[in-house]
């Protein structure tokens, strides 16, 4: 259903070495950017190696705010190991631990997940539905 997604952030260069190293865990790469220090409307986008962008970060103006209450954005991941490791390099990139990795059995007998908050105040969280 979805095409892409897009964050808006208040410092790019910040916000893209924290998603650099949290997807990066996930198996996903920076596809393309549009960095341009001191300018407005930079951008970063990744995705799968050798694919489009699935998920954009843009640079925003102070109005932007991060999406209230409710909202949250679950990347795929492709193991139990790797939604750990999406946790543990969140938390030494700046972002906030909102629930650790584990089964969350509420959800279903496999799912298995970890929930941060990046420096901007966007929910994410990694979820991997395999036994493994």
């Amino acid at each position: 259903m979805l095409h892409h997604v897009s964050f808006g952030v208040a410092d790019i260069e910040r916000s893209a070495a924290f998603y650099d190293a949290v997807l990066g865990a996930l198996g996903y790469v920076r596809v393309w950017e549009d960095l341009r220090p001191n300018e407005p409307d930079q951008a970063v986008g990744y995705g799968l190696p050798g694919g489009g962008d699935k998920f954009t970060l843009k640079l925003r103006d102070e109005r932007a705010r991060s999406p209230g209450a409710g909202f949250h954005l679950a990347f795929a991941a492709p193991s139990r190991q790797a939604v750990s490791q999406f946790h543990q390099a969140a938390l030494a990139h700046g972002g906030v631990d909102n629930g650790g990795p584990g089964l969350r059995a509420h959800y279903g007998p496999t799912y298995f997940a970890a929930f941060v908050i990046d420096p901007d105040g966007h929910h994410i969280e990694a979820v991997c539905k395999s036994e493994r």
